[in-house]
């Protein structure tokens, strides 16, 4: 290879980023300068390469060059020249030493006092040395490092100080360990104004000042440092003491799952630690998220541990990692001590690993928080709870046919205080067996609302089995209608056979048509949850209009779902429509709103904007602020609403809007700990954020959705649509990838 070459693969190597191909380059660039016999262009090619193991994560290799090309440069200063260079490149040698405990100190501070020397000889200031000989002296505990930083900070700049980018960093951190908080602050302001930048910044200020705003309790902003630091530093394997700090955010703030997922992505890197002390602060602070996963009772949760030499990689629990990886710290902990003189690396080792929480949580962004508590009921009057008027009754009876009488959401509560006061009674009175079944179905009732199913079952079969001895026919197959309904929704398709009969039954004794379509109406919901929509519609198709107008809109709300199943868009549309006029004429609207919203978001969800129905999104809106602005205690029905409002707003192109009802939506459901559902949320919470041009908060939740989504048992599509939105924000984040990769 030509020496024309060589500058050849010098010239590319210089453009790639730091890292393993700069330096492979780097590397091959040398040898061939060598093997053509050019010293200096070796020499040069030296100089370089010792920067790329400097910035690549290499820095114990960067020693034999450095040394090489000093003593190359002082043997014959004329022809081998860049001595300034060096000078600039002896800064980072001196402290790097510090991080390789095999090395002595003695050689440290030697390399300190020849740096002095040479920069006096040649007339230059001494700020760098005084910013290098504070560094090492907060490394070993020396008191003597807030003298060296007030000549550090004292002194003129000149070329040879720390670039301006990196420069607020390392007075940022002396000044926080300090307990100078607001001066940390000021040094890193011109970093977080852009007025100064480098390869470093500002994520390395960001690092800094996580831990700055943590102390001074001010959460949301140390979070905002924490996700914005780390998004730079998890594609570059030489931050592994930065991750390391991440990981103590993470700790210290109750973020132990982030913590889990942190780890596992970067465990791989201690494996190649850029060097010692690395290794020990990614180790400590590893041990102290693993240690608060434990206490949280997930000390038999695996992470996934890679080879390494003759280790197979493995699913290694909690408990045995943090054990392994205590003892790895302790072990580097003890030998720094050692060879320092001093216990200071081993005091500040064991504070992170012995650490509590500094707070019980902090979200690291708004959907990462946990789910906002219902609003409180509305307080309702004394009197109200006690229903005196029912407490006046002692006709066992009247209870019984004011339970039948009562429904919906207020009448349950009156349909449960007629049967309660029947209990009551009942203890004076001796019920007749009539009466005695009647109640024994409100008791199933009663247990079916507390979802004790197979109580309810019980109930019911008993019930009926009452009622037949007592030639009650027809209140028999109500039950039996009810028995059937509850045993298809819980699994067992054989409770068909009972919807059949009570159907059977009031077909050939029509004495009351509402008994009828209230029987084919608990059989077409049967048929649905068996995906029998044909069926459904056949059964919906037997109820007569004048038969019950009063159960007409849960009629339409079923064929809504049927039409829907069966591919009929349009028609379940009108259906769901007529359901929700039915119900709002009866002041039911609220209690039947929840699902209304849910079918129609699904039909909203199935076809492009030019095939979704008119007006669809804003009909979907109303329902769910009805079931928001209704009964508190339906839990699951506010966080479907939460779904389906998101969702609908994305749609109608109204994405800052969205953002809210999304975000409680991705909470609530992480907190119920099923993923796969929370990931298709998490992709349109992205969407949202996008469309809304908060990036970062896109490009996090959208990366947070991409497991689950991609492989074998993801989904392509929504898969698709998440790279997209990675590489969207990404681009205008300016990162320097976009393709969703994290570097591990």
């Amino acid at each position: 290879m030509s020496v024309e070459d060589v500058y050849e693969l010098t010239e590319r190597a210089g453009k790639l980023p730091d890292g393993e191909a700069k330096i492979v380059l780097r590397e091959g660039a040398l040898r061939h300068a060598e093997a053509a016999g050019d010293e200096v262009l070796a020499y040069r090619a030296r100089i370089v390469l010792t920067d790329a193991y400097r910035f690549g994560g290499e820095p114990a290799k960067a020693f034999a060059t450095f040394g090489r090309t000093l003593a190359d440069h002082d043997r014959d200063p004329g022809r081998f020249q860049y001595g300034q260079w060096l000078l600039r490149q002896m800064k980072t040698i001196a402290t790097s030493l510090t991080e390789f405990p095999e090395i002595p100190l003695d050689r440290t501070y030697a390399v300190l006092d020849d740096m002095e020397r040479r920069y006096r000889a040649g007339g230059y200031g001494l700020q760098a040395v005084y910013h290098r000989r504070c560094v090492v002296a907060q490394h070993v505990g020396d008191e003597a490092a807030a003298d060296w930083f007030a000549r550090w900070r004292a002194s003129e700049r000149d070329w040879f100080s720390e670039c301006e980018g990196c420069d607020p960093t390392w007075a940022a951190y002396h000044l926080m360990d300090a307990g100078r908080y607001e001066d940390a602050l000021e040094a890193a302001a011109p970093v977080l104004t852009a007025e100064v930048n480098c390869r470093a910044q500002p994520q390395s200020i960001q690092t800094v000042l996580m831990h700055v705003y943590l102390r001074m309790g001010r959460y949301a902003e140390a979070a905002d440092m924490h996700r914005r630091a780390y998004r730079v530093n998890r594609t570059e394997p030489s931050r592994l003491a930065d991750i390391g700090e991440h990981l103590e955010f993470c700790g210290l703030t109750g973020n132990d799952a982030r913590g889990l997922e942190i780890l596992e992505r970067h465990l791989g890197w201690l494996d190649r630690a850029p060097d010692p002390y690395s290794a020990m602060r990614f180790a400590a602070s590893a041990a102290l998220v693993l240690r608060r996963a434990s206490a949280a009772g997930h000390g038999t949760a695996t992470l996934r541990r890679p080879e390494a030499g003759e280790r197979a990689a493995a699913d290694v629990p909690v408990d045995a990692l943090h054990a392994d990886l205590t003892a790895f710290a302790t072990d580097l902990m003890a030998r720094f001590d050692a060879r320092n003189g001093t216990s200071r690396q081993g005091d500040r080792m064991r504070a992170i690993m012995e650490a509590e929480p500094v707070t019980e949580y902090v979200p690291p962004a708004a959907h990462h928080r946990r789910p906002a508590p219902a609003p409180a009921p509305a307080p309702v009057p004394p009197a109200e709870p006690r229903f005196d008027d029912i407490d006046a009754i002692d006709d066992l009876d009247e209870l019984l046919d004011l339970a039948d009488r009562s429904a919906g959401g207020a009448g349950r509560t009156r349909r449960f205080a007629a049967w309660w006061r029947f209990d009551a009674v009942a203890e004076k009175v001796e019920p007749t067996p009539l009466q005695a079944a009647r109640r024994l179905v409100g008791r199933g009732e009663e247990r079916a609302a507390a979802g004790f199913w197979p109580g309810a079952l019980d109930d019911w079969a008993e019930a009926a089995h009452r009622f037949a001895e007592l030639d009650e026919h027809d209140r028999r197959h109500r039950t039996l209608g009810r028995r059937g309904e509850l045993r298809v929704q819980e699994g067992d398709p054989e409770g068909m056979a009972d919807l059949a009969e009570a159907v059977d039954h009031f077909t050939a004794n029509p004495a009351d048509p509402a008994d009828r379509a209230s029987a084919l109406l608990r059989l077409a919901g049967a048929h649905l949850d068996l995906d029998r929509p044909a069926d459904a519609l056949a059964a919906l198709d037997r109820i007569a209009p004048a038969d019950d107008p009063v159960l007409a809109p849960e009629a339409d709300l079923l064929r809504g779902r049927a039409l829907l199943l069966t591919g009929e868009s349009a028609a379940a549309t009108a259906a769901l429509r007529r359901s929700i006029e039915g119900f709002r004429a009866q002041g039911e609207l609220p209690d039947a709103a929840s699902e209304l919203a849910e079918i129609l978001g699904r039909i909203a969800a199935a076809g492009n904007a030019e095939a979704r129905p008119a007006d669809v999104d804003r009909e979907i809106i109303e329902l769910a602020g009805l079931v928001l602005a209704g009964d508190p205690g339906h839990a699951m029905f506010r966080v479907d609403a939460h779904v389906e409002r998101g969702r609908a707003l994305l749609r109608a192109g109204r994405p800052a809007d969205a953002i809210a009802d999304l975000v409680e939506a991705v909470a609530a459901r992480t907190a119920e700990g099923g993923y796969a559902p929370v990931a298709h949320l998490r992709v349109d919470l992205a969407a949202a954020y996008l469309g809304a041009g908060r990036h970062l908060d896109a490009a996090e939740a959208a990366e947070e959705a991409l497991p689950e989504l991609a492989g074998e048992d993801g989904d392509p599509a929504a898969e698709r649509r998440c790279r997209m939105i990675i590489a969207t924000a990404q681009q205008e984040l300016g990162e320097r990838s976009a393709d969703g990769s994290d570097g591990s």
